[in-house]
C-alpha cells in the first residue's frame, strides 16, 4: 500500500522548466553508459589484465573484492532487518507521557511561525504538552514572528530569547533545563509536523522501557520549488524509511535528526553536562548536536528507535552552495562521532546483543577510512582510462540507484522516483570531495548555513 504524499501546508505547486530537461539528460546519460560499456568490453578486459599482472594491481583487486563482498553482504543484512521493522502504533491519550517540545530558531523569519502553529495543531492532550521556542540571537525578524505566535497561542507557548547567538546546542540546552516533560522532543524551526506526529513519535517510550531516543521520519518541505529538493526527497526516503528502519530493528539508530527527534528526559540529564561541554581537538563542538546526543544515549545502553509514522517536513538547500555546506557539516559530525562510538561499541555497553550495533559502526567506519583511497583511485582512473571511468561509473549508478527508484516508487510516486538517478550523478561527480574534505577539516567549527546574505558595497 502506498503512503499518501501529503505536505501539511497549502502551498501552490511551482512548475520548474528545468525539471524535464534534467531528467531527460539523466536518461540519455544512462543509455549512453550502457552503450559505452557494450563497446568497451575489450578495454575492460585489457584493464583487468593489466591490474592482474602487477603486484599493486592484484593487491588492489583483492582489497576491492573484499570490500565489495562486505558491502554486498551488509546490504542483504540491512534488507533483511528492514523487513523485520514495524513502527509502534500510537498509545492512548491516558498512556501518553508528558512532553516538552523545544524549537530553537536562528534567522528563520516567518517559517518559525509555521512550525509553531503546526505543533499547536497536534493531536496531543493539551495538559500533557509544553511547547518552548528559543530565539538564538537572530538578526532578522524571527523574534517578532515568535511573539506573534505567542499572541495567538497564549499559555500554550513559551518563548525565550538568547542575549546573543550561541549556537543551536546552547539553545537546546536552555530548553532542556526549562522543560518539565518526561519526554523531550526537538523540532527544527524550518520543519512542519503532521497532526499525529508527536503522539506517534513518543509512543515507543511507553511500550519499551529501554527506549532512550526516537528518530522521526523526515521528508522535504520545499520539494516543489527547486530541483535539488526533489532529489533530496528521494534520498531522504531511502535514508530514513529504509536505512533507519533497519537500524531501528537493531535498536541502534545512529542519528536522531534535529528536524524531529524525541529523548527520554532521564537519559538526557544523564549526559547533559558532557554534551554541552563536548570538545573535539580542543575546540568546543558547535555542530552535530543531534548525532552527539544519540551517541551518548546509545552509550548508556538505551535503545534508539525510528518511527516511520512520525512525519516532519523540513526545508533543504535549493542551491549547490547550500547543499555542500550542509553535507560538510554532516560529514564533520560523522567523523567526530564515529571516533566517539569506537570508544564504547566493542565494550559491554548493552545487555542484549551488540552484533548489529558493531556492524553498523564498521560500515560507517569503512566509508570514512576508504574515502581517500577511493578518491586517489578515481583520479588515477580518470587520468589513465577516462572513457572506462565514465562508462563504468554511469553504469554502476544505473544499477545501484535503481533500488532507490523502486523503493520510492513503491511508497510514493513513480514519476518522482527517477530523481534518484539525477541525485546519484550529482553526488558522484559534484559532491565526491565532501567526505575527504570533512575528514581533513573535522576540527573546524561553524554551522556554515543559516547566515543572512550580506550585500557587497562598492567603494568608489
Amino acid at each position: 500500500m502506498k503512503t499518501e504524499n501529503t505536505i501539511p501546508l497549502h502551498s501552490k505547486k511551482i512548475k520548474n522548466p528545468w525539471g524535464f530537461t534534467v531528467l531527460a539528460s539523466t536518461f540519455l546519460l544512462m543509455i549512453g553508459a550502457i552503450y559505452l560499456v557494450y563497446i568497451s568490453q575489450n578495454d575492460f578486459n585489457q584493464f583487468n589484465e593489466e591490474r592482474a599482472s602487477s603486484i599493486w594491481g592484484l593487491t588492489f583487486m583483492t582489497i576491492a573484492g573484499i570490500l565489495f563482498a562486505f558491502k554486498a553482504s551488509f546490504f542483504v543484512y540491512v534488507l533483511f532487518r528492514y523487513f523485520k521493522y514495524k513502527p509502534i502504533t500510537s498509545v492512548t491519550d491516558s498512556e501518553l507521557p508528558t512532553c516538552t517540545v523545544i524549537v530553537p530558531a536562528y534567522n528563520e523569519g516567518k517559517q518559525v511561525w509555521d512550525t509553531l502553529m503546526s505543533l499547536a495543531d497536534s493531536d496531543y492532550p493539551n495538559e500533557k504538552i509544553q511547547i518552548i521556542s528559543i530565539d538564538d540571537g537572530s538578526k532578522d525578524d524571527t523574534w517578532d514572528w515568535m511573539k506573534d505566535a505567542k499572541d495567538k497561542l497564549g499559555d500554550r507557548l513559551e518563548i525565550y530569547q538568547q542575549p546573543e547567538n550561541k549556537g543551536k546546542r546552547h539553545a537546546l540546552y536552555r530548553g532542556f533545563n526549562i522543560g518539565k516533560g518526561e519526554i523531550f522532543v526537538t523540532v527544527d524551526s524550518d520543519s512542519i509536523v503532521k497532526t499525529d506526529t508527536l503522539r506517534n513519535l513518543v509512543s515507543p517510550f511507553v511500550t519499551n522501557e529501554k527506549c532512550g531516543a526516537v528518530a522521526g521520519n523526515i521528508r522535504v518541505l520545499n520539494n516543489a520549488k527547486a530541483l535539488l529538493p526533489k532529489m533530496l526527497d528521494v534520498s531522504f526516503v531511502l535514508s530514513f524509511e529504509f536505512v533507519r528502519s533497519a537500524e531501528s530493528s537493531l535498536n541502534t539508530v545512529l542519528c536522531t535528526p534535529g528536524a524531529l527527534a524525541a529523548y527520554r528526559s532521564t537519559a538526557v540529564f544523564a549526559c547533559l553536562p558532557q554534551w554541552i561541554n563536548q570538545t573535539f581537538m580542543g575546540q568546543a563542538s558547535d555542530i552535530g548536536e543531534d548525532r552527539a546526543m544519540t551517541n551518548m544515549i546509545l552509550k548508556q545502553g538505551y535503545h534508539v528507535l525510528f518511527q516511520r509514522n512520525a512525519y516532519a517536513y523540513t526545508n533543504v538547500p535549493e542551491e549547490y552552495k547550500g547543499l555542500y555546506k550542509m553535507f560538510i557539516r554532516w560529514g564533520r559530525s560523522n567523523v567526530r562521532e564515529n571516533i566517539e562510538m569506537s570508544k564504547y561499541v566493542f565494550t559491554n555497553f548493552r545487555e542484549e546483543s551488540k552484533v548489529g550495533s558493531r556492524l553498523l559502526f564498521l560500515n560507517q567506519s569503512i566509508k570514512i577510512i576508504m574515502s581517500y583511497p577511493f578518491l586517489f583511485f578515481m583520479l588515477f582512473f580518470v587520468l589513465t582510462h577516462p572513457l572506462l571511468f565514465i562508462s563504468s561509473t554511469l553504469f554502476s549508478i544505473l544499477i545501484l540507484s535503481s533500488f532507490s527508484v523502486i523503493f520510492y516508487a513503491n511508497k510514493y510516486e513513480l514519476k518522482e522516483s527517477f530523481w534518484a538517478y539525477s541525485y546519484s550523478i550529482l553526488y558522484t561527480f559534484g559532491l565526491f570531495w565532501i567526505t575527504p574534505y570533512a575528514i581533513a577539516t573535522a576540527s573546524r567549527r561553524g554551522w556554515l548555513t543559516r547566515e543572512l546574505p550580506t550585500k557587497k558595497i562598492k567603494i568608489t
